[in-house]
């Protein structure tokens, strides 16, 4: 297979990425997760028109400066007042409904109580400080899309209209697998040749972030035997399986393989720097991804083509990342022949976006992992000289 373009190699993992089931469950469980279908709201919010302020309502054509009116009722939030009596104010509370007849509300600050008398002292428009029913929200209002994922405030909006389940897709369950006989486990003392296991806590939480649930397999030894062993495992208890490491072109690379001789490989190849050797095909009916060994490799192959697809196994309307312009203040003088993501950090400018690298961009240095917010494309063949336009990819909603 010939190297393939990212864009080309996205496309086709989106089209070949197969719609979840989905399943009913509490809001409160819902975090994250991806509407199966839409909402509509069933009732108004606010429900009747009710008090912006605490002060008091009354009727406008009743007001008048330095004049008190009497006072005949109180209306805390929660109690539903009596019909307000002609000439009359009620001393009402932020949230408490108005009562039927009264049309303005005046702030207590621009008021003075005395012996159940009130007296405003500062001009009114009619209407002012009530906020109406239906305001925010109105009965059979379009809320939420199906394909949304949803966040802290949506569920914030839905429990405002009462709303305590939701359809959203179901879990789906990725098996993890580590390759490689070089690995140790952190807490583990190291033999001499042996590196800690970077790839899988990252991996692993990256998966969790994005409302899966993690079938962790752990690491699996360069041998052609135990990687089919730990393939058919990770194949019959999860929906999707990756693994890092074991998918070049190396004597000890067992993982591409054994994928094609238990299924098929669709891509393998592309053209990206870092994260060349990405596998993607299916064991029997089960997706599978294979990343990169290299550390920082798995992290940008991850972000950029397995997060999208399970995203939109998850049936959201909107998978894949946008790009957004940003001014250099770096030198990219030698054009690639793969298209690059440079590990950078995005800061605000006086002419907008502003966008630096890390020194170090090996494909092993994950400290550029962890100093980056954003990754800066740089297109097959193209350069940059400092105060040119790139575009960025910001990371913090991706991991």
């Amino acid at each position: 297979m010939g190297l393939r373009s990212v864009d080309d190699t996205l496309h086709h993992l989106l089209a070949d990425a197969q719609k979840w089931c989905s399943e009913d469950r509490v809001l409160a469980q819902c975090l994250g997760a991806v509407l199966a279908d839409d909402v509509y709201a069933e009732s108004n919010v606010p429900p009747a028109d009710n008090s912006a302020m605490d002060g008091y309502a009354l009727r406008h054509v009743d007001l008048i400066l330095g004049e008190p009116l009497p006072l005949s009722q109180r209306i805390p939030a929660g109690a539903i007042g009596e019909p307000l009596k002609l000439g009359t104010a009620a001393r009402i509370f932020t949230g408490a409904f108005i009562p039927a007849g009264a049309d303005t509300v005046i702030a207590q600050e621009d008021c003075e109580q005395v012996d159940g008398f009130v007296t405003v002292s500062a001009a009114a428009s009619k209407g002012q400080h009530i906020r109406p029913c239906g305001q925010d929200i109105t009965s059979g209002q379009l809320l939420l899309k199906a394909g949304h994922r949803l966040q802290p405030a949506d569920l914030g909006l839905l429990a405002s209209l009462g709303v305590s389940q939701l359809r959203v897709s179901s879990t789906i369950r990725v098996a993890l697998m580590s390759t490689g006989d070089e690995l140790c486990e952190p807490g583990e003392s190291l033999a001499p040749g042996q590196i800690y296991n970077s790839n899988r806590p990252m991996l692993a939480a990256m998966i969790r972030a994005l409302g899966c649930e993690l079938v962790d397999l752990g690491i699996v030894a360069d041998d052609p035997t135990t990687t089919r062993a730990a393939l058919i495992k990770a194949r019959d208890s999860a929906d999707v399986v990756i693994s890092s490491g074991g998918v070049s072109v190396g004597e000890e690379d067992h993982v591409k393989a054994q994928v094609e001789a238990l299924g098929s490989l669709q891509l393998w190849k592309l053209a990206i720097k870092p994260g060349k050797p990405l596998a993607y095909g299916r064991l029997a009916n089960v997706p599978f991804f294979g990343l990169p060994g290299n550390p920082v490799s798995s992290f940008v192959t991850f972000c950029l083509l397995v997060r999208p697809y399970l995203l939109a196994m998850q049936g959201l309307t909107e998978a894949t990342a946008p790009q957004w312009p940003a001014q250099a203040n770096f030198d990219w003088p030698k054009a690639g022949s793969r298209q690059e993501y440079l590990r950078a950090r995005v800061t605000p400018g006086d002419n907008g976006l502003q966008v630096d690298i890390h020194p170090q961009q090996s494909s092993g240095a994950l400290t550029s992992v962890s100093w980056c917010n954003a990754l800066a494309v740089i297109p097959i063949g193209c350069t940059l000289q400092r105060g040119d336009r790139v575009e960025v990819i910001f990371l913090r909603d991706l991991t």
